[in-house]
This record gives structure tokens, sequence and C-alpha cells, in this order.
């Protein structure tokens, strides 16, 4: 159940564009349960939904709380556009569960606040390391490299390029 941790310094195996989506919600009333609960409840069930079929292009998530009354998930996508067409597949929860916000929205938002940000980063623009850690976050989905294979600094990494990307 638990990972044991890889000894050493590790870096992502990632190749390419990363496409990384932060989202979360803030329960801004405790009391007003019935408008939250089932804001807390879609996630999973959508992480689920994505997690069934992996063609959709979610790679993996970390679930994480900020405090008793922030959620989020840090996901990591294939590509922008499988993103874009899990949000906007009328067959998915996401759809359905957004179209409920939106009809709730007054109610609601005074009890509820949502949030997200998608971050797009091009190969040459991010870098990682792990130390004495089990693969997690970006290496959690790309598999881990030794440090060396990348640079033991984050300039080096920073420059990595793939094969493919040199070749163009």
């Amino acid at each position: 159940m638990f990972a044991k941790p890889i000894p050493g310094r590790t870096t992502a195996a990632a190749e390419g564009e990363v496409v990384v989506l932060l989202i979360g919600m803030r329960i801004n009333h405790f009391w007003g349960v019935h408008h939250w609960l089932p804001v807390l409840a879609a996630m999973p069930r959508m992480l689920r939904e994505l997690s069934r079929d992996r063609s959709r292009g979610l790679l993996g998530y970390t679930l994480l709380t900020g405090s008793p009354r922030t959620y989020y998930v840090v996901q990591y996508w294939e590509s922008k556009e499988k993103l874009y067409a899990y949000a906007s597949a009328p067959d998915m929860f996401h759809r359905k569960a957004w179209a409920m916000m939106n009809r709730k929205e007054k109610k609601s938002r005074q009890h509820v606040g949502l949030w997200h940000e998608t971050y797009i980063a091009p190969e040459g623009s991010y870098e990682s390391i792990y130390a004495d850690m089990p693969p997690y976050g970006l290496a959690a989905v790309t598999g881990v490299l030794p440090v060396e294979g990348r640079g033991r600094r984050a300039a080096d990494r920073l420059a990595h390029r793939s094969v493919t990307e040199r070749k163009g």
C-alpha cells in the first residue's frame, strides 16, 4: 500500500509538453452542507470515470487539502486537447456537474467557492527532483530516472530535450 522510497535523487521521466490542472473548492460556510457536499462528492466521481477510461487523457492525480475548508486536485494530462475534450464531452460527468453548479450558482456561491488553474508547460520549461522519495507528482505519472540522466543542476534538467524534440 505504501510505496518505498527510491534511494538517492531522481527526476521525472517526462518528455515533451506537460499539462497540469489544479482544481479545487473552498467551503465558505460549513452550515451550508447541502450546497458544498455535492461539489465535494463530484470530484471523486469524475476521477473514477477518467481512471476507467485512460484514453480520455488523465495520466494521474493527487488529492490534497489546504485546510479544513479547501480541497483540491493536482491532475496531469496527456494533452490540453484531451483535457478540453473531457471538460466539454456531453456524455461525461463533468458536463452534468457543471450544469448543476450553473443552475444553483446564485444560492451556492456564498457557501462554496470553485477554482481551477491550467498550466501548459512546453518541454524545457519544467524540471523536477525527488530525494529519497517514492514516485510522486509528475514522476508518478511519467516514471523516474536517476537525476544524472537529466543533469544534477536544475538548469541542466531545464535544458533537456527529448529525442523527438532534438530531431525537429
